[in-house]
């Protein structure tokens, strides 16, 4: 007997939807059964609500699953809450779910990235605001599937240790009002540790500092971000000075380079 999902709403405006107790996946808008264990691993007993708010972004067909490209945009709570604190993406259905985790702190809520996906797979951007409350948004991605347990190219035919860590960035002016689009590209290659005799090696950290040490957003990436990750960000127009890119990767390489204005 299928088993029934039963939607009550609660009794006020705005307030979040009560599910049936037979309901398998917690009341998951996109229907997985990963969404109960990944809320009590992520979420804890923090409060919590499935949000339109929080826009993810990604293709309805992947055709090369080591390069599936996500754009995650919480602008739509920048006035709730306190506005955006953290932003947690996770992958339901891969070996290593946690994708990365992203501060805004002076930048936009929003990022764009890409993925590697070992299958179909619901894909979240859980968003915390600064009152604590969790805000979920998420989407389908179809995929061709085994991009976690392939190497990258560069780990392929070994040019990686010849540009490991070097950085590119440009900015791009008046993209969306209000704001400078800041593309940023580094590069490693990002292996997985799924891939037989080579383990985990990723970039860990990244941040974006100031002339005066301060930071504009901070970055905290993991195995499934795609090979040579390349990352757009969405910043205030209001500084003209230069910035530097600060980060190390799992085995203590450092990254450190000059972002100019």
């Amino acid at each position: 007997m299928l088993r029934r999902r039963t939607l009550v709403w609660g009794g006020l405006l705005g307030a979040p939807p009560l599910w049936a107790a037979d309901d398998p996946t917690g009341g998951d808008p996109l229907g997985s059964m990963q969404w109960p264990t990944l809320r009590r691993q992520y979420l804890r007993d923090a409060p919590m609500v499935f949000s339109d708010a929080v826009l993810v972004r990604g293709p309805a067909f992947a055709d090369d699953a080591m390069n599936v490209p996500l754009l995650v945009d919480a602008r739509g709570l920048s006035r709730t809450g306190g506005g955006v604190a953290r932003i947690l993406v996770v992958v339901d259905r891969n070996p290593v779910r946690e994708v990365l985790a992203f501060e805004p702190l002076r930048a936009l809520p929003m990022l764009a990235f890409r993925i590697r996906m070992e299958q179909a797979s619901p894909v979240r951007a859980m968003v915390q605001t600064a009152d604590g409350r969790w805000h979920v948004g998420g989407t389908w991605v179809q995929a061709a599937g085994g991009g976690c347990t392939v190497p990258g190219a560069t780990r392929a035919d070994g040019s990686w240790s010849r540009t490991l860590n070097q950085v590119q960035a440009r900015f791009f002016p008046n993209v969306i009002e209000g704001s400078r689009r800041l593309r940023v590209r580094v590069m490693h290659p990002m292996d997985t540790g799924l891939v037989a005799g080579i383990p985990a090696f990723y970039i860990e950290q990244l941040q974006l500092v100031d002339s005066a040490g301060q930071a504009w957003w901070r970055l905290a990436l993991h195995e499934p971000v795609s090979e040579n990750p390349l990352l757009t960000f969405e910043l205030p127009p209001q500084h003209a000075g230069g910035f530097r890119l600060t980060g190390r990767d799992n085995n203590g390489n450092r990254i450190d380079a000059e972002v100019a204005a």
